[in-house]
């Protein structure tokens, strides 16, 4: 099937199943470029709101709905873990979700209504937990399906926890925070003195400068003597 371009930020990720009909086994694969819906990211990168997204999905029809299957290639942007620097790079996620017909719901609760007051007592604890499971399940909205809550997790779960500028990147310096890949392999600091040796070492400079001076002295009274000698 040909590409398709959307414009339309709203009702882009939306697909009419009319197409594809209710007929199990029929299937449709499409494939186009949507832009991408606001808070695709998590701390360190995320996918830009409104760039292009290529999706490719295929539908099927089963007999309880429709079965999307498919992929989406979206581009990066943030920043390096170690680093800061910028990231750009692109993500490719997969997904699969079944949308249930929407009518097959009420035809669950059609054939519930049969049976007997009796049997409904006996059965209600089972079906208030079935009916707990279903808030889990995605369902047609009349002929439409909106792929973007099953695309979305797909992409969220794709994205790198720790993006990297490169594979090898050496961080920052821990004294000043400059980037090493940058600072070259020479980058060093003197080693910091200890606060609390800070003042002994004075104590130390101060005795070596007046040993210095009286060796100084000493020398001079021993020229002088040697004259006077």
């Amino acid at each position: 099937m040909p590409n398709t371009r959307t414009h339309a930020p709203r009702g882009a990720l939306v697909f009419d199943t009319r197409p594809l009909g209710r007929g199990a086994g029929s299937a449709l694969t499409q494939k186009w470029t949507a832009p991408a819906p606001a808070d695709l990211r998590l701390e360190l990168v995320g996918v830009p709101e409104g760039t292009d997204v290529a999706l490719e999905v295929r539908f099927e029809a089963v007999t309880e709905g429709v079965l999307a299957t498919g992929t989406a290639t979206a581009p990066l942007a943030g920043e390096c873990a170690r680093c800061l620097a910028p990231v750009t790079s692109s993500v490719t996620a997969s997904f699969q979700e079944l949308y249930l017909y929407a009518d097959g719901r009420h035809d669950k609760h059609d054939k519930h209504d049969k049976h007997d007051k009796h049997e409904k007592h006996d059965r209600h604890d089972r079906y208030d937990e079935h009916e707990e499971q279903d808030d889990d399940e995605r369902y047609l909205d009349g002929d439409l399906l909106d792929l973007e809550p099953a695309f979305r997790d797909a992409v969220v779960l794709a994205l790198p926890m720790s993006p990297l500028c490169r594979e090898d990147c050496p961080g920052l310096c821990a004294e000043c925070g400059a980037p090493l890949a940058d600072a070259g392999p020479g980058h060093r600091h003197e080693e910091a003195v200890d606060p609390r040796w800070a003042a002994l070492k004075h104590l130390d400079d101060q005795a070596t400068d007046q040993g210095q001076a009286t060796g100084q002295m000493d020398r001079r009274a021993g020229a002088i003597d040697l004259q006077e000698g």
